[in-house]
Order: C-alpha cells, then sequence, then structure tokens
C-alpha cells in the first residue's frame, strides 16, 4: 500500500538579520533565505540552466576528471538500490567537468533524460576560484566545500557526520527531515554497501510503501520539510536525516562541512562497526553489561569516571589530544590485526 501522507511541519526559518555566526551552532534545522541571493553563481542561474551552465564552465578544470553518476530516465532520478540490494540502479563514470555540463546542457529540454550526478565535488578542486566570488563568512571556521550538480535527483534519506549548510545555487531543491531519534522507524539499509558512503533509508518519502515499512508513518509525523530556490540556504545539523530531491533540469548546490569536534577524532561509525564485532552477537546477559560499561566510560563520562586513579596513570582514560589519539589508534590497529 503506497500512501500520501500529509504534508509534514515545515523547516523553521532564521530571522531576517540574524548573523549567519549566531545560527550555525544550532541543533535544530534551520532555513536560511536569500544567503547567497548576491552570489554571481546564483545571479548566472536565475536566468535560466544555459546562463548557469555557462557561468561554471568559466571554472571547470579538467586536470582531473569528476565522478559522475548516471541512470537510465526509468530509475526517475533516484540513487538507490537494485533489488538486490546489494547493487545499484545507477553506474559511475569518470569525466571531466566541462563535459558533463556540456551533456547536462544537451538535456535540458529532454523530459526522459538520463540522470546525470556529479556528487560530493570538492569545489576547490573541481572548479578553481569559484569560491572567490560566491561564498560565506563562517568567521575562523574552515570548512570542506563541495558541489553538487546535476538535472532531477533524488537522494535517499541519510545522515552526515559533520554539520552540513547547504546553498542552493541553481534549480529548485526539496529538503526533507527527520530527527536523529527516528532511525528505527526510517528502515535503514545496509552499513556495508550503500549508494555513495552512507546508509540510507530503504523508504521512499515520495510514495512510502506503509504495509512493508508501517513504522514509517511516525517518522513523516516528526519530518521537516522545505523547498529552496536559488540563493537559499538550510543548516542540517549533525546526524539528521535528509532526503533531499532536486526539482529542475539543471540543479546545482553548494555545501559546507564542518565538525565541532577536533579533526584527529576517529568516525563514530568505526565504533559501531566493531560494535557489531565484539557485542552485538554475545548473550542477551552480557551484552547488558557492556551496555553499562559504554555508559560509565563513554556516554556519562565525566571528571568523577577517572578521578579515583591517579592523573598519570589515566592512560586512556584521560581526555585525549591528537598524540594520544594516535597511541590508541595504533593499540586498537594492534587488536584488529590479530
Amino acid at each position: 500500500m503506497r500512501a500520501r501522507l500529509p504534508e509534514p511541519a515545515p523547516i523553521p526559518e532564521a530571522p531576517a538579520g540574524v548573523p549567519l555566526d549566531g545560527l550555525l551552532d544550532s541543533a535544530s534545522p534551520l532555513v536560511i533565505r536569500n544567503l547567497a541571493s548576491d552570489w554571481p553563481a546564483v545571479t548566472a542561474a536565475k536566468r535560466g540552466g544555459r546562463a548557469a551552465i555557462g557561468y561554471l564552465r568559466g571554472f571547470a578544470s579538467d586536470a582531473t576528471p569528476a565522478t559522475a553518476t548516471i541512470a537510465p530516465p526509468e530509475a526517475d532520478g533516484r540513487v538507490f538500490y537494485d533489488a538486490t540490494l546489494r547493487g545499484f540502479t545507477f553506474h559511475r563514470e569518470q569525466v571531466p567537468a566541462r563535459v558533463a555540463l556540456d551533456t547536462l546542457a544537451q538535456h535540458l529540454e529532454d523530459d526522459a533524460a538520463p540522470m546525470i550526478y556529479l556528487g560530493a565535488t570538492t569545489l576547490e578542486t573541481f572548479f578553481p576560484g569559484f569560491a572567490r566570488d560566491n561564498g560565506v563568512d563562517f568567521s575562523g571556521r574552515s570548512p570542506l566545500a563541495s558541489i553538487w550538480i546535476g538535472n532531477r535527483t533524488r537522494i535517499p534519506a541519510h545522515h552526515d557526520l559533520p554539520d552540513n549548510l547547504a546553498c542552493v545555487v541553481a534549480g529548485r531543491r526539496r529538503f526533507t527531515l527527520f530527527p536523529p531519534d527516528q532511525i528505527d522507524n526510517l528502515y535503514i539499509g545496509p552499513l556495508d554497501v550503500t549508494p555513495a558512503g552512507q546508509p540510507v533509508s530503504l523508504v521512499d518519502p515520495d510514495a512510502p510503501d506503509l504495509a512493508r515499512y508501517p513504522k514509517f508513518e511516525t517518522a513523516w509525523a516528526h519530518a521537516q520539510v522545505a523547498e529552496l530556490g536559488p540563493g537559499d540556504a538550510v543548516l542540517i545539523p549533525s546526524m539528521w536525516w535528509h532526503a533531499i530531491d532536486a526539482l529542475d533540469s539543471f540543479n546545482v548546490l553548494v555545501n559546507y562541512w564542518w565538525r565541532r569536534s577536533p579533526d584527529w577524532m576517529d568516525a563514530p561509525l568505526g565504533a559501531l562497526m566493531a560494535g557489531l564485532l565484539a557485542i552485538r552477537q554475545l548473550p542477551a546477559h552480557e551484552r547488558a553489561h557492556w551496555k553499562r560499561m559504554f555508559d560509565h566510560y563513554v556516554f556519562n563520562a565525566d571528571d568523577a569516571t577517572a578521578a579515583h586513579i591517579p592523573e598519570a596513570a589515566r592512560g586512556v582514560l584521560a581526555p585525549f589530544d591528537e598524540a594520544g589519539a594516535s597511541n590508541l589508534r595504533r593499540h586498537l590497529r594492534d587488536r584488529l590485526m590479530r
């Protein structure tokens, strides 16, 4: 039973005039209208897809081929699995950025165009100089800037570890967000085989199969949605699930990723994978013991956790710095290689 669910609540909008620096630490999503409206790239995009392509073409570097995700028209732009959940409905090709732009230009008026998508393309590598005239003041933060270029695409709900500021440059995009605590209701697919590196929801939010995925209706009740046009931006905090639909025949997004933790910290997904290996299949009473261990040493840890141990003897229970993290990483590597 594929259902049409009621429209979810809108993503809250930031009040006009609030400085960006006062918004970036928000733990909840925010739409920021017209944040990038003065970018020359946005001005070009408002004249149409060909003008936007021409503007980007002036910066494109073909020194390194870009990765293009390509799917036939019958995929309906959805970047997703095939029926086995071990393969995909798309393939990837290495192409020069200018070739990708020219191909997209050829299909601007084609209602049955194949999906063509340059995703997570490092801005400075593939479009050097673009950021000089099109950028955001991050007040001391040093985010990673990426550009996403394509025609009509539908990206399944997934989450990212960094905070994310996504700026729409060309075309319209619809963002559908779910709080992190909705993981139980989103029916997440395989962790080890993913369309683009992050686990994704198996539910199509445009046509959810509630007979197969009944708990998705609860997730939808907690969803937030916004449609953004050129110049608009959305702040997606760490770990919020987000599905993104690019709605026009040519779409460009520039996004910025940054973490609120030191660069030397590892990605938590590695700890989850190690937990699957070491803990998940223990007897239930042993898993309960390890849950208490994690609560004690990780989730509820504070200054009292190791206060009874002399400071010089606390080892991995002491606060980490880069050198300490490097030592622990070597220790973990040795244990995993046994």
